[in-house]
C-alpha cells in the first residue's frame, strides 16, 4: 500500500513516489464493525473504506495533496492534520469523538511514536480500540541482508527511507503499552510472496509506463488469485513463525477498562411468547430499572410484539423468521449501537433476571469483557437428558478444539460490553452463533468469565432446531479455528 504520510516528516514532493496502493488484509480484517474511525495516515482511503462498508463514519487524517484527493472519494472527510503537533490536533479533533484508531504504517515514520499515540488517544472512547500495523524488521529478507552485509534502504517496504523507527514483533507491543493501551492480540501480513515485490514493481513499470496508477496492481486479475488462493496458505505459514515470516505485525490493542457505570440493554429474541413476555419485562424491570429493552421478534401468531412496545421495549421485527442466528445478530449490533452492555437471556423463565444484577456488576466493577452464564456444570433437572449430553459433548469439543476450558457453548444468557461486539464482524446466517460470540473473544485476548447459574422450565414450547443446530455447532467450531489463539488467557471459571 501507499505509506501514510507521515505528518512533517516527508516532503510532499516524495510523498507521491509509492507505486502500490492496497488494503491492509491483516489489518481490515481486525476492524469489526465500529461506529466511529479516525484513520491517522489514511493515504488513498482504502483501509478506512472498508470500515466505512461496515457502517461507521470515517474520518481521515492525510497531508499528501494527491492521497487526500483520492481519499475525499471515499471516507466521510479528510483532515490535513499535522499528528506532531499538539495545536493542530486540538483544533482539528475538537469535539469529536471515536471508537476506533487506525494507524497503517505510520508510527514506523515518527521520531515519537509514544507521543503521538498520547495526543491522539483523548479522542478515543472509553473501552475504545486501536489498530497498529507496523513494518517487520526482523523479516527474514532483512535478516538475509544483514547476514551479507547489507542494511539499503529503499523507496517503500521495511526499510523504506523515511523511516525513523523499527520495530520487531516484541518491541511494537512495548511501545503500544508505553502509551498505555492494553495489547489484546497480534496478527501479521505474511513475508513470502512479497519479497517478490522489486521483481513486480519492476514489471508494473514496463507494462504501464513510469507512473503507473498506484491502484492498477489490486485491481488486476492476479492479484485477486493471489488474494482468494494464495494468501489463505501464506497466513497459515506465517502465523507458523511471525517474527521471521511477517511483513508487518497488526496490533489490535484498547484503552484498559476501568470500574464505572454502564448503560445497559436487556435483550430478548421472542417468538410466540404472549403468555411469558409481560411478566418477564417486569422481571427485568424489578431488577434494572434503568435498562433498556430490546426485543427481536419472529412472532406470526399472536401479540407478543404489541405487548413489549406497550411496556416500553424497543421491538425490531424479523418476519417472516430467518432463525436464530440473524436475529441474534440483529439484537447485539443495535444493543451495541445504543448501550455500552448489553446482557441478553430468553423470554421463557429457562435463565433467572436475578442474575442481571450480578453480571452488570462483574462488568462494570472487575473489567470483565463477556460473562457466560453456564447452565451444565451439573445436569439441571429442567433439561432432558439427550440435550445435557449433546450440550456437555459440544464444550468438550470446544475445548479440545480451541482450548477454552468451558462447559457450556450454547447458553442463552450471557453479558458482553459493546466495544467487543463491535470489535468483531460476526456472521449470523444459520445457527449457532453463541458459538462465535463465546470463541471469538476467548481467543483474542478478552477477559471473559464462565460463571454457574440455575435453569428452569420454561414457560412456553421449545424452538429449539436440534438437527440445524447440530451441524451449524460443528461448522462454527471448525470456522473458528483460525481465530486468535488457542487456550485463551484470560477465560476465568467461576
Amino acid at each position: 500500500m501507499i505509506d501514510p504520510s507521515a505528518a512533517t516528516q516527508r516532503a510532499p514532493a516524495e510523498a507521491t513516489k509509492y507505486a502500490v496502493a492496497e488494503e491492509n488484509l491483516a489489518l481490515t480484517r481486525a476492524i469489526g464493525r465500529p461506529r466511529a474511525v479516525l484513520d491517522v495516515g489514511c493515504g488513498v482511503g482504502l483501509n478506512g473504506a472498508f470500515a466505512k462498508k461496515r457502517g461507521a463514519r470515517v474520518t481521515g487524517i492525510e497531508i499528501e495533496p494527491s492521497a487526500i484527493a483520492r481519499a475525499k472519494g471515499r471516507l466521510d472527510e479528510v483532515l490535513p492534520i499535522d499528528i506532531t503537533s499538539d495545536e493542530a490536533v486540538r483544533r482539528g479533533l475538537s469535539g469529536k469523538q471515536f471508537d476506533l484508531l487506525l494507524f497503517a504504517d505510520v508510527l514506523e515514520h515518527m521520531a515519537d511514536p509514544v507521543a503521538v499515540l498520547r495526543r491522539l488517544l483523548p479522542y478515543l472512547e472509553d473501552d475504545g480500540h486501536v489498530i497498529v500495523s507496523l513494518p517487520n524488521v526482523a523479516a527474514w529478507t532483512v535478516r538475509l541482508g544483514l547476514l551479507a552485509g547489507r542494511f539499503e534502504y529503499g523507496a517503500s517496504g521495511i526499510l523504506d527511507d523515511t523511516h525513523l523507527r523499527f520495530f520487531t514483533r516484541e518491541t511494537g507491543q512495548k511501545m503500544l503499552e508505553a502509551a498505555g493501551l492494553e495489547v489484546l492480540r497480534v496478527e501479521q501480513n505474511p513475508m513470502l510472496v512479497r519479497a517478490a515485490k522489486d521483481a513486480v514493481l519492476a514489471a508494473q513499470r514496463t507494462l504501464a509506463g513510469p507512473a503507473p496508477d498506484p491502484e492498477a496492481l489490486r485491481r488486476s486479475l492476479p492479484y485477486k488469485l493471489y488474494e482468494g488462493l494464495v494468501r489463505p496458505v501464506e497466513d497459515v505459514v506465517a502465523d507458523a513463525a511471525p517474527e521471521l515470516l511477517a511483513f508487518q505485525h497488526v496490533y489490535v490493542a484498547r484503552k484498559r477498562p476501568r470500574p464505572r457505570k454502564l448503560s445497559l440493554t436487556v435483550g430478548m429474541l421472542t417468538m410466540n411468547e404472549e403468555e411469558s413476555i409481560e411478566r418477564m419485562m417486569g422481571e427485568i424491570r424489578r431488577v434494572a430499572p434503568d435498562a433498556k429493552i430490546l426485543c427481536v421478534d419472529s412472532s406470526t401468531k399472536d401479540r407478543t410484539p404489541e405487548i413489549a412496545a406497550r411496556l416500553g421495549a424497543r421491538v425490531l421485527r424479523q418476519v417472516p423468521p430467518r432463525g436464530h442466528g440473524p436475529a441474534m445478530e440483529l439484537l447485539m449490533y443495535t444493543a451495541a449501537a445504543q448501550s455500552d452492555l448489553l446482557i441478553y437471556l430468553d423470554c421463557d423463565f429457562t435463565y433467572p433476571a436475578d442474575y442481571i444484577p450480578v453480571l452488570r456488576k462483574l462488568c462494570e466493577e472487575e473489567g470483565v469483557d463477556v460473562v457466560n452464564c453456564a447452565r451444565t456444570r451439573t445436569r439441571p433437572a429442567a433439561m432432558p437428558l439427550p440435550n445435557y449430553m449433546a450440550n456437555r459433548t459440544f464444550a468438550a469439543m470446544a475445548h479440545a478444539m480451541h482450548g477454552i476450558p468451558t462447559c457450556d457453548v450454547h447458553s442463552g444468557m450471557r453479558a458482553y460490553r459493546s466495544s467487543v461486539i463491535r470489535a468483531f464482524d460476526f456472521d449470523g446466517e444459520g445457527d449457532a452463533l453463541p458459538i462465535d460470540t463465546l470463541l471469538y473473544p476467548a481467543k483474542c485476548g478478552y477477559h471473559v468469565v464462565e460463571m454457574p447459574i440455575d435453569y428452569n422450565e420454561r414457560v412456553g414450547q421449545s424452538k429449539l432446531r436440534k438437527l440445524a443446530g447440530t451441524v451449524w455447532t460443528m461448522i462454527r467450531l471448525f470456522g473458528a479455528l483460525p481465530v486468535g489463539t488457542r487456550g485463551g488467557v484470560h477465560y476465568q471459571i467461576k
